[in-house]
């Protein structure tokens, strides 16, 4: 007989109670990266929309690999990042508890995106949010030059108040993401500079992101609902003939405590979780299909198809990528549509994966709701004809 396994390490991670769903949809920043100002002023996050996943074609650029310098196969998944508008910036100062908000100046002007955000509904609302603001600011600017004052004085952290385009992005929805967006880098007098000059403007997502740079993506998990034990901490299921069930955990713990310890495996919410993904590397950052520069945005060196990164009949449950995007290696956190917040790293970067150079060559267009075949509608036509609806379109 074997020896028989008397420890193994427990199911699930006990550094992710409670698990519960989050109370906030989308994706928080609770650290920002460390402020270097030797370094030119730059911003540290951005928001983007999941529109779905395809799979691309590269070689592989890593000396001592049996795989260096032949073709690898891997997924991705296209981020819609439409350019975010910057609304207002804020000052924080150092307490004994942590930072404390000093100041907030506005813009003149905000946006119906960005208002309907202090709404609960919008259609009943009397619309008046910041109306007294924008008149107090077309007449004078004082208030807001002293309000910049205070934060060059004061303040040790500045941050950006920027809300995403959600009108560029057919989801369904006309509420904006609003976001504090650490400014990084410079003295502060050259931050608030930075940001006073930002107000009102867009700032398109290769502004804040390089190609092949490693980032952290903040965001939601697709929710399940109340599911067992073994769906939920992923325990053992017990043999066949367990009486009264086998997906369950046998025993829930000794007579005394008499009561449940909290680590114990139990049935209840599964998703919906605020998770965080590190070291995330971008493949791509492309340009909106409406442009000249993204009009052949899913093209390569190798593959000079003229084509966009929408496959063919669409994002399943998406539709089409028409402004900028950024395509990332593997998985990214949520559902389709679900917002997702993208942060600089907090590391240095330093391992192969991360300095590695990317050369596309091939990316897949193919429709994405069955065994697609081809990568553009030319080329399903030369294959199989003029449709019927093709033909009644030249008769008429």
């Amino acid at each position: 007989m074997s020896h028989r396994k008397f420890e193994r390490p427990r199911h699930g991670n006990l550094g992710f109670l409670p698990r519960k769903r989050t109370k906030h949809h989308r994706g928080k920043i609770s650290s920002f990266p460390k402020d270097d100002q030797s370094k030119p002023v730059h911003l540290t996050a951005f928001m983007g929309y999941k529109a779905g996943m395809t799979h691309i074609v590269r070689d592989m650029d890593k000396l001592g690999s049996k795989m260096h310098r032949k073709e690898v196969l891997e997924a991705v998944t296209i981020l819609e990042t439409p350019p975010m508008i910057v609304i207002g910036v804020v000052g924080y100062i150092e307490t004994p508890a942590g930072l404390r908000s000093l100041t907030t100046v506005w813009a003149g002007h905000l946006s119906e995106e960005a208002r309907r955000r202090w709404y609960k509904k919008w259609y009943r609302s009397k619309k008046k949010a910041f109306t007294s603001y924008a008149k107090r600011f077309a007449e004078s600017q004082r208030s807001t030059q002293i309000g910049l004052a205070r934060i060059k004085k004061h303040c040790t952290v500045v941050r950006v108040i920027a809300h995403t385009q959600i009108t560029k992005v057919k989801i369904g929805q006309k509420k904006a993401h609003v976001l504090e967006i650490q400014v990084n880098g410079g003295t502060i007098a050259q931050k608030v500079d930075f940001a006073f000059n930002l107000f009102e403007k867009s700032v398109p997502v290769d502004g804040v992101f390089a190609q092949d740079e490693m980032i952290d993506i903040c965001g939601v998990t697709k929710g399940k609902g109340f599911q067992g034990v073994v769906k939920r901490w992923g325990v053992t299921k017990l043999p066949r003939k367990t009486h009264k069930g086998l997906r369950k955990v046998a025993c829930i713990g000794a007579w005394h405590p008499s009561r449940v310890s909290y680590a114990v495996a139990r049935a209840g919410q599964c998703g919906y979780f605020h998770r965080t993904e590190r070291n995330k590397k971008i493949y791509r950052i492309g340009k909106a299909y409406r442009t000249p520069a993204g009009k052949n945005n899913a093209s390569t060196e190798f593959d000079i198809t003229q084509k966009s990164i929408t496959p063919m009949g669409g994002f399943v449950g998406f539709g089409t990528v028409n402004e900028d995007f950024l395509m990332i290696k593997g998985s990214v956190t949520g559902p389709r549509r679900r917002v997702v917040t993208l942060r600089k790293t907090l590391f240095t970067q330093t391992n192969r994966n991360a300095l590695e150079k990317i050369s596309l060559k091939f990316i897949d267009t193919s429709s994405k709701q069955g065994r697609g075949r081809y990568q553009t509608a030319d080329e399903k036509k030369k294959t199989m004809g003029p449709m019927k609806k093709d033909k009644l379109a030249a008769k008429k």
